[in-house]
């Protein structure tokens, strides 16, 4: 597996050629954890983001990490409690700690 222009490559069983991976496009592809490296100090999983306590720097409480997604432009953490909130993961102008 290496990073690509717009995301990464990665060698799959039985995809033997261009027309098959394009066949791929869209899927999902899961990993366990334990292939994963560890992440970098100040880098996370987005998996290990999902549950935690989303609380304002006035300490009004958001409700929880629900998950994120990339729009491409940034990555946006949802978090739900009484509505459901989308806050831009951009550090330090939105998201001050983890």
């Amino acid at each position: 597996m290496r990073t690509g222009g717009k995301g990464l490559i990665a060698a799959l069983p039985d995809v033997a050629d261009r027309d098959g991976a394009e066949a791929l496009r869209g899927t999902e592809v899961l990993v366990p954890r334990s292939a994963l490296p560890p992440p970098r100090p100040g880098e996370y999983y987005w998996v290990d983001l999902e549950g935690l306590r989303v609380v304002n720097v006035e300490g009004v409480e958001f409700g929880k990490v629900s998950h994120l997604f990339d729009t491409g432009a940034n990555l946006v953490l949802v978090a739900i409690g009484e509505r459901e909130r989308m806050i831009p993961f951009v550090q330090p102008d939105f998201i001050r700690s983890v």
